[in-house]
């Protein structure tokens, strides 16, 4: 018999700023880390008023670390020191794997209106891939799959398979799930998620159970931390719900974290920090 996932934490983001100013909620971060191994950050940024979030986030460096960007309204201008650049538009997704070292940067455009709406979730890297070569994916809105069940939800598959279809992202060390869904009034969603890994919710809109027990209806910017199990159950009332479905092997690895850099031991962070003093932090040749 199937063992329907519980709710172990339910979390209500909080107000932070970062970067050179962008107010965001903040779903989890450094104090939460070791209960969602391994993840280690989840940030929402949502605004209707540009200056909350024009002021972005200008060149910083990143190593140990994956960074994905999943942007519903707006535009975020990307540059890094591989060379690359572009413009990441609505429902577009930047998977950056920091590895070695990157030094990038990420400004933020609202929409015509001023509508900015995005998420940035941190993904740790093993001690055996802290080091790997970095490198960027840029992921167009018309290369992520959707898909429609026959109950009426509607499942946009950035990373990981539903039935026998995959999401373009792929080959990724921790083989991540990450699912934008919307489930219709009325209805429940059952979603296989194997034992062992690490499962969470993001609710984006609308209202929704998480539990087989229907004892908490959560709303837009709550997190869902589950408990282990074979399958979530998710179910709506009068209203659908749109939530971000993230999984992940756990690491289970130390973690020194101090900024934008996560490392394994402290030694490690002493000498990233110090090689980006130096001028020796990125292992590449490209230059900005």
């Amino acid at each position: 018999m199937s063992d329907i996932r519980r709710i172990q934490k339910a979390i209500k983001s909080k107000p932070t700023i970062e970067g050179a100013g962008v107010h965001l909620k903040r779903a989890f971060g450094n104090n939460e880390a070791p209960f969602f191994d391994p993840f280690l950050l989840l940030d929402d940024f949502h605004s209707e008023n540009p200056a909350d979030y024009l002021k972005g986030f200008p060149w910083h460096p990143h190593r140990g670390i994956e960074t994905i960007t999943y942007v519903l309204h707006g535009e975020v201008d990307h540059g890094d020191s591989m060379g690359n650049k572009g413009i990441i538009h609505s429902g577009d997704v930047q998977w950056m794997t920091a590895g070695s070292g990157i030094i990038h940067q990420e400004m933020p455009k609202g929409q015509k209106g001023g509508l900015m709406w995005g998420f940035q979730l941190w993904a740790n890297l093993p001690a055996a891939h802290k080091m790997m070569a970095p490198r960027y994916r840029d992921v167009k809105s018309s290369q992520i799959p959707q898909i429609l069940t026959d109950d009426g939800v509607s499942i946009r598959i950035i990373c990981g398979q539903v039935n026998d279809t995959r999401g373009p992202v792929q080959d990724i060390v921790i083989a991540p799930e990450y699912l934008d869904i919307t489930v219709p009034p009325k209805s429940q969603f059952r979603h296989t998620t194997s034992r062992g890994r690490t499962v969470l919710a993001y609710v984006i809109e609308g209202t929704g159970h998480f539990d087989a027990n229907k004892e908490s209806l959560l709303n837009p910017e709550h997190l869902v931390a589950f408990a282990d199990g074979d399958e979530i159950l998710v179910s709506t009332q009068e209203k659908s719900v749109r939530f971000l479905l993230i999984s992940g092997q756990p690491i289970k690895e130390p973690v020194a974290w101090y900024g934008p850099i996560v490392m394994n031991t402290r030694e490690e962070l002493r000498i990233a920090f110090e090689e980006y003093q130096n001028g020796t932090f990125l292992k590449q040749t490209q230059i900005i």
